[in-house]
């Protein structure tokens, strides 16, 4: 059975950082899919980042580039997301997914496995 646990969500003021962790179970995340999604109120969910197979293939929003790091840890089976430079607008559920075969890149349908959500607030 997959199972992904988020933490390290928190709230911050703009301009500082956070670090959110995902453990992963019963699923090889040293050669497949994971990425990290996110949601406000009222809005759809959205892709952040991806990180797939051996060769460390990234993929990020254009709303996060620069700012984000997605990474993993195959000894910790866990993967990794460094948010610095944080604005209001980052603000949201932040859910990490994994994949069954192929890159999801950053759609959300695409996924076939979810955690439960770490809620990141940013204040101005």
């Amino acid at each position: 059975q997959v199972r992904l646990v988020e933490s390290g969500g928190g709230s911050v003021q703009a301009g500082g950082s956070l670090r959110l962790s995902c453990v992963v179970s019963g699923y090889n995340i040293r050669r497949n899919c994971l990425g990290w999604f996110r949601q406000a109120p009222g809005k759809e969910r959205e892709g952040v980042a991806n990180i797939y197979d051996t060769g460390e293939t990234t993929i990020y929003a254009d709303a996060v580039k620069g700012r984000f790091t997605i990474s993993r840890d195959n000894d910790k089976k866990t993967i990794y997301l460094q948010m610095n430079s944080l604005k209001p607008e980052d603000t949201g559920m932040y859910y990490c997914a994994a994949k069954s075969w192929g890159n999801g890149a950053l759609v959300a349908a695409a996924y076939d496995y979810w955690g439960q959500g770490t809620q990141v607030t940013v204040s101005s």
